[in-house]
């Protein structure tokens, strides 16, 4: 395997990901910011920040396996969330819950990061998500 995920001793503990990701392979793979949007770009579960949390990982899942890579060859998660508070995250949480097993997203994630941003492209879009990954 090419990505190695760890938390070393001393650092903060329990997170839902690892805070360390070591990648040894020579492709990377980049997969933009995906959306809750269906491919001819309706709308999936507006209003709802963990259904499109889950629409939004399924459609990196989607582009990961376009280059030949899965959520194992991902060495970074990032996520941007509209209108973001700390009690969200039992919603943002509940949407990766519903798509792990799914989409082959180990629990705990890769290293990952939560943004707080005031608005995304569209107004219903309440989640954005990208991954980086890198394959031997």
């Amino acid at each position: 395997m090419a990505v190695r995920r760890f938390t070393p001793e001393g650092m903060l503990q329990p997170t839902p990901y690892a805070h360390v990701a070591v990648g040894t392979g020579t492709r990377h793979v980049h997969v933009s910011g995906q959306i809750a949007r269906a491919a001819d770009g309706t709308p999936l579960a507006p209003g709802d920040l963990a259904g499109q949390v889950a629409h939004a990982l399924r459609g990196a899942a989607r582009g990961l396996r376009g280059a030949g890579a899965s959520f194992d060859d991902v060495l970074r998660l990032t996520f941007y969330v509209t209108d973001w508070a700390p009690e969200k995250i039992g919603p943002f949480m509940a949407g990766v819950e519903e798509v792990a097993g799914e989409i082959g997203l180990p629990v705990p994630l890769p290293p990952s990061s939560l943004i707080g941003v005031d608005h995304l492209f569209e107004p219903d879009v309440l989640v954005e998500v990208e991954a980086t990954a890198i394959l031997g």
